[in-house]
């Protein structure tokens, strides 16, 4: 497939590692979470809460054990990649508590283990990604604040930037999942795509008002009188995937609606590996799952650098200061904890001794 951006064309791969790539950003970014109950969403898509999906790992090490076996191997090397829920420890500081969190609605996710729910009931300040998820007006006003983030501002359409071919896919493949692209057709392809990349079951489960994991943490503390503090703002965030090249989001986008069923398959894979805590396993897999398709290393780079790398560290740096008044439970995508730049390593940097929690 081809896609034609002003005079230049660029080749769009099967749905490969770009989307992959996507999908993990989805269960990083909070404002995807927010657009998606935005957009309009068929009564069809909106009825069931049940998720379909198998197990990709699964399945791969039935059917081909040697590569489920290099997958284990690059997992296994990833630094502190094992565990979701982390002890941070310094001297004359009360024990504070890091836990890395997927952000959907998943009941699965939703039930903390028994000692992660009991720091969390203990502990006197509570830290998220972005606190304003706890204000729906103050979110909103945060994204509508910086419409140039979330929009396209000067006149361009999505239409302008696609084939008549590859527009012409992307005006079905919305259809298919209830969303006239008249409705979207400013709104910038990133934006789009972390929406349409959400299975049914977590539109609708999001559309009827059930929190996803970072919200109800913050939801239920805020409840309890709890101080709850953001270590980003919304529209950071927004910045960070409005400053990736378009044509990387517009592969993204195309590739979304080729993937049809398989998301649920991907989805479920994620869910299951976050559940059993081999965060490290999540990005190996991906890129093993991919279909066929080259990796384009360098919208790769670019994409962990700002989505990933950047924001791990105003993370650790943001978090220190609060830290420092020990007793604190903190919640940011698991994604960000692992890896030699994770947020547990800088905070290792910083003078914390952190510990995994089995």
């Amino acid at each position: 497939m081809t896609t034609t951006i002003g005079q230049r064309s660029l080749r769009v791969a099967t749905p490969g590692n770009m989307l992959l790539w996507l999908i993990a950003a989805f269960h990083m970014l909070l404002a995807a979470a927010l657009f998606a109950v935005l957009l309009a969403v068929s009564s069809a898509q909106a009825a069931d809460d049940t998720c379909a999906g198998k197990n990709l790992m699964a399945e791969l090490q039935q059917n081909d054990p040697a590569r489920y076996a290099e997958v284990v191997k690059e997992a296994d090397a990833t630094p502190n990649g094992k565990g979701i829920f982390w002890k941070i420890e310094k001297p004359g500081l009360k024990t504070s508590w890091l836990l890395g969190s997927m952000h959907v609605t998943d009941p699965r996710v939703l039930n903390l283990p028994l000692y992660a729910q009991a720091a969390r009931d203990g502990a006197d300040t509570i830290v998220i990604e972005s606190d304003e998820i706890l204000n729906e007006k103050k979110a909103a006003a945060a994204l509508l604040a910086r419409p140039d983030l979330t929009m396209f501002t000067d006149g361009t359409t999505i239409e302008k930037l696609l084939s008549r071919e590859d527009y012409a896919r992307l005006d079905a493949g919305l259809k298919r999942r209830g969303i006239p692209l008249s409705a979207v057709s400013r709104m910038r392809p990133w934006m789009i795509a972390s929406a349409v990349a959400l299975p049914a079951c977590e539109i609708s489960r999001k559309a009827k008002g059930i929190p996803f994991l970072d919200q109800k943490i913050a939801a239920d503390a805020a409840a309890e009188g709890k101080q709850v503090r953001g270590l980003e703002t919304l529209a950071e965030q927004l910045q960070a995937m409005a400053e990736l090249p378009v044509e990387f989001h517009l592969k993204s986008l195309i590739e979304t609606l080729e993937l049809g069923s398989k998301m649920n398959d991907l989805v479920e894979t994620m869910t299951d590996l976050y559940v059993s805590g081999d965060i490290g396993m999540t990005i190996p897999m991906l890129k093993t799952v991919s279909p066929d398709g080259k990796d384009e290393e360098s919208d790769y780079a670019s994409f962990e650098q700002r989505i990933i790398l950047d924001r791990n560290k105003i993370m650790a740096e943001r978090a220190a200061p609060i830290l420092a008044s020990g007793n604190v439970f903190m919640a940011v995508g698991a994604l960000h904890l692992p890896g030699d730049g994770g947020v547990i390593e800088l905070l290792r940097k910083q003078g914390f001794t952190v510990t995994q929690v089995n």
